[in-house]
């Protein structure tokens, strides 16, 4: 990890040396002859980084070359400290310009040495140092990676490399992979004379080459194909080779002479020469891990052309790659997906006991077969393991315990992890950081999407790939979805407009990141049963048992990140000394803690980027918020901080304020559920914000939603307590937020009318809108939003049906109708109306008394729900044509209706709902939010 180290901070030196125009003396020379020596140094990274992590030689890595990356990686640490240090100088400089700072300036000057000197001091220690680093690095003879480029990467197995198991695999030991054998194997035989590529992806060791190799070696497909070719790319292929040997393959598979000559054509030849030879032939060619996208453009002109019903397969870790394949070929992908539980139970006994478990190891094998995650290459290594152990309570107990530590030291289980890091290896620098990022959270911890993105931004680590003419937060989430796309991090909940909700890696991945942060430095872990120390400098702290006492006896002051996941109470003034401690914090989340106050001291933290305090007991913030001038984001969601101190207006940089608390403890009122932060007067003044929610208008009353026009940046508003007063100005603001994607807007109270119609042109690019108040009518801008994806509307009190003026909304996802958004009593679904909803609630529309769906309505609805609609008391009958619905959901409703469809009461409605897989009756049970109950209804599709 010295490449990303270096890199990193060779983009902080470049950025710095941009924006600072004016540099004391002597420190720009300073600055620029460090930049010259790293880029010098730059080259040789790759190849010392992967000299320092090679533990598949004999003795391992070379200890020099691991102490030659950790001084470099060290040095690196000090650039940064000495950057964040001059700018938080500077700072005070420019702050303290008028006499009686320059005279306390003066003085501390006289009592030691000034800052500048010891700036100055430190970066001539640091280019001294970088110098002798780069001398000693001609001892090791690293390679540039131009050089090396040839031979970087993954190669093709070789004996003794787990990697060749699967190429030998017998049929009988195959386990798990039936249903996707049998739909691979139907690809390659039906289907027309079109030629056709079949893709398996899916993260290392998720047995890919295995589910392929038993497809291609099955009787069916070799009666199908003429010739065959099984051909192992890897990362560092050279194509002519990779074409030579699948010719000869395809040769011996069809018992024909090979070509003379092959080695001497040159490429077009060997091209022309494929294609011709493969023109008649109806062929299968298997491509085993493929890595680069152009793989696909280098094969395309030999395989292409061919219309005799030929196959070709990849496997592949990236998606990317898979899909880029469309290009070219027809495609079929087929994500693999972990075992299940049942399958990686049958794997595991083959592997350990060759047949049965005994009965007094099967709870431990329960825990270790568990702890493979569905990983087949996990569940082969581990049990082949166990089969050469005794079969004792004893022996189970040692490995269920110590499977960590077996991971790094037996040579059944260090192969995996080796096969495991190929994929981190292969990334660039800034995804490393980022996938690292994954190993400060606790084990089995779900990662809320935005919460992961917002700290990489508040890191950098996405900051240098930034357009200015596009948001941060967009950026960073296209280095997730990468990630993701590389197998590398798994997917936990989708929202209904297809974003990443929550993510988590493989447990046994994350343990390949766990070393990958320690060999580097990334982060201290105080986890409960698995601290991880890191030797020399760390960058981070995560914080999982506080009692440790580690953070505030530490002699680092250069750390960057405290992650708290402790709900333990804290230790008395523990924040106060982070704050006087750990001057240059960039990140600091206590989220979901027992945090109850914040001290005055935090306005210490010059540089922090990222506040985390949600779902925290804090109630104020201190005034010295406002001296965190570089602050962006500042997460107040689900705390009871009501009132934000003046000096928040000070904070120019800030970009999202999430600050909101909604009454779980309490029964659900749409008006009082959520309580917002009142703002003092000068909001104007946060011209970098994107996000506001939720905003108590009544407060500031007209001023403060006149001083709403100026934040021209905002992409997400919500904002409560309007009056009917205010809705000339509010359409006037909205007016000027070109930006806006989210609006969220409730009245004062039920009588309130919000009169939106002065807002004659809408924000262009609005996908969220929440309306909760009496409206005198639908305002006529809606239905022209043609990138809306969700709508809620509640307290409208429509006496019309509303739906044919919304049916047309060509991209709307979900639609909330609540709380006598409409007051008629009958709703209707026209045919064609609402082309892409999914999601469809009805709650608390008290005269409601039928639903009408017209048969070619609703094409796309999965989830249909209706709550507390008193008056409907048949389930409508045209549920029956909603042929692609999933979820249906009744909450709260008349006893009449939910017996109709009860089938353990005969219910004569039944019917209507058979075809549904997931039918649930939802009852309240008590005065709070989540006090309820769930019943499902079985129908057909789930029986």
């Amino acid at each position: 990890m010295a490449d990303t180290a270096v890199s990193l901070v060779l983009q902080e030196i470049c950025q710095f040396l941009l924006e600072k125009r004016t540099l004391l003396t002597g420190i720009e020379k300073e600055f620029t002859d460090i930049k010259d020596e790293l880029e010098s140094i730059h080259a040789f990274l790759k190849d010392a980084d992967k000299r320092a992590a090679d533990e598949g030689g004999v003795g391992g890595a070379d200890e020099g070359v691991k102490t030659w990356v950790k001084q470099l990686r060290e040095a690196s640490f000090r650039i940064e400290e000495v950057i964040d240090e001059y700018n938080m100088y500077e700072a005070k400089r420019v702050n303290n310009s008028g006499f009686l700072g320059t005279f306390q300036m003066i003085m501390s000057m006289m009592t030691s040495m000034s800052p500048r000197h010891q700036i100055c001091s430190e970066l001539q220690d640091i280019k001294s140092s970088i110098g002798r680093i780069k001398e000693r690095s001609s001892r090791f003879e690293f390679k540039s990676e131009s050089e090396s480029g040839s031979s970087r990467g993954t190669k093709a197995p070789r004996i003794g490399d787990p990697r060749m198991a699967p190429y030998f695999i017998e049929e009988t030991q195959v386990v798990g992979f039936e249903s996707p054998r049998d739909e691979l194997v139907s690809c390659l035989v039906d289907g027309n004379n079109e030629l056709m590529l079949v893709s398996v992806v899916g993260m290392g060791g998720l047995g890919k080459t295995t589910l392929a190799k038993h497809v291609f070696d099955s009787q069916l497909v070799k009666r199908h194909f003429d010739c065959r070719s099984f051909i192992t790319v890897s990362q560092s292929y050279k194509m002519k080779e990779l074409l030579i040997d699948m010719i000869k393959k395809f040769c011996k598979d069809s018992n024909e002479h090979i070509p003379k000559g092959l080695q001497k054509m040159d490429d077009e030849t060997l091209i022309t020469h494929v294609r011709k030879y493969l023109a008649t032939k109806r062929y299968l060619v298997l491509f085993d891990d493929v890595w680069k996208e152009s793989f696909s453009d280098e094969i395309e002109h030999a395989l292409g052309g061919n219309d005799e019903g030929s196959r070709i397969i990849v496997t592949t870790r990236m998606m990317q790659v898979a899909e880029y394949f469309k290009k070219s070929f027809a495609v079929h992908v087929h994500n693999l997906q972990p075992l299940s539980p049942n399958k990686a139970w049958e794997l595991f006994c083959h592997k350990a006991f060759r047949g049965q478990c005994p009965n007094e190891l099967e709870e431990m094998s329960n825990e270790i077969v568990k702890k493979c995650g569905g990983l087949p290459l996990a569940i082969v290594a581990t049990g082949g393991l166990l089969s050469t152990k005794p079969k004792t309570m004893s022996e189970w107990r040692k490995m269920c315990k110590n499977m960590k530590m077996e991971l790094e030291r037996n040579v059944h289980l260090t192969s995996l992890l080796r096969i495991l890091s190929l994929s981190y290896d292969d990334l660039p620098y800034h995804l490393k950081s980022c996938m690292l990022y994954f190993g400060i959270y606790p084990e089995d911890y779900t990662i809320n999407r935005k919460r992961l993105t917002r700290q990489w931004m508040a890191e950098g680590f996405v900051k240098y790939l930034h357009d200015e003419r596009r948001p941060l937060e967009e950026v960073a989430e296209e280095c997730l979805t990468e990630l993701i796309q590389r197998s590398l991090v798994q997917v936990s909940r989708v929202g209904f407009d297809g974003k990443v909700k929550s993510c988590q890696v493989h447990d046994l991945l994350r343990e390949v990141i766990i070393r990958k942060m320690k060999d580097s430095c990334f982060c201290h872990l105080m986890h409960e049963d698995e601290e991880h120390v890191t030797v020399g400098i760390t960058r981070r702290f995560s914080i999982a048992a506080i009692s440790n006492n580690a953070l505030t006896s530490t002699s680092n002051s250069g750390i960057r990140a405290i992650l708290m996941f402790d709900k333990g109470q804290f230790p008395q003034h523990f924040l106060h000394e982070v704050s006087a401690k750990f001057k240059l914090l960039k990140v600091l989340d206590f989220e979901n803690s027992l945090l109850n106050s914040i001290p005055d001291n935090l306005g210490n933290l010059f540089h922090l980027r990222y506040l985390n305090l949600s779902h925290t007991k804090v109630t104020a913030l201190p005034s010295s918020i406002g001296m965190l001038v570089n602050l962006e984001t500042l997460d107040l969601r689900q705390t009871q901080v009501h009132k934000l101190p003046k000096e928040i207006n000070k904070l120019a940089k800030l970009r999202l304020l999430p600050v909101y608390y909604r009454k779980y403890e309490q029964h659900y009122s749409m008006l009082n559920f959520t309580t917002g932060v009142q703002m003092e007067e000068g909001i104007k003044c946060l011209k970098s914000l994107q996000k506001l929610y939720f905003l108590e208008a009544d407060h500031g009353a007209i001023k403060l939603i006149q001083e709403l026009k100026m934040l021209r940046q905002l992409r997400k508003l919500g904002i409560r307590r309007v009056r009917g007063e205010y809705g000339n100005a509010l359409c006037d603001a909205i007016q000027e937020m070109n930006h806006l994607e989210s609006l969220n807007i409730t009245a004062i109270d039920q009588e309130a009318i919000l009169d939106l119609d002065f807002l004659s042109a809408p924000p262009p690019n609005l996908r969220v809108l929440n309306l909760k108040g009496r409206l005198t009518n639908l305002p006529n801008w809606i239905p022209n939003l043609n990138y809306l994806v969700k709508l809620r509307l509640g307290l409208s009190n429509f006496e019309d049906d509303p739906l044919g003026s919304l049916q047309n909304l060509p991209n709307l996802l979900r639609l909330n109708l609540w709380d006598d958004a409409f007051s008629g009593e009958c709703l209707h679904f026209q045919v064609g109306g609402f082309p892409r909803l999914k999601e469809l609630d009805l709650t608390r529309l008290n005269r409601l008394s039928s639903v009408s769906i017209d048969e070619g309505a609703l094409l796309c609805l999965e989830h249909f729900r209706f709550n507390n609609n008193p008056q409907l008391k048949v389930v409508p009958p045209d549920l029956q044509h909603l042929n692609n619905l999933q979820f249906l959901g009744f909450a709260d409703m008349p006893a009449e209706l939910v017996d109709s469809i009860d089938i353990e009461k005969d219910g004569p409605c039944h019917w209507i709902i058979n075809h549904i897989p997931l039918v649930l009756i939802r009852q309240k049970v008590g005065t709070r939010f989540h006090d309820y109950e769930l019943r499902p209804i079985p129908t057909q599709s789930n029986v």
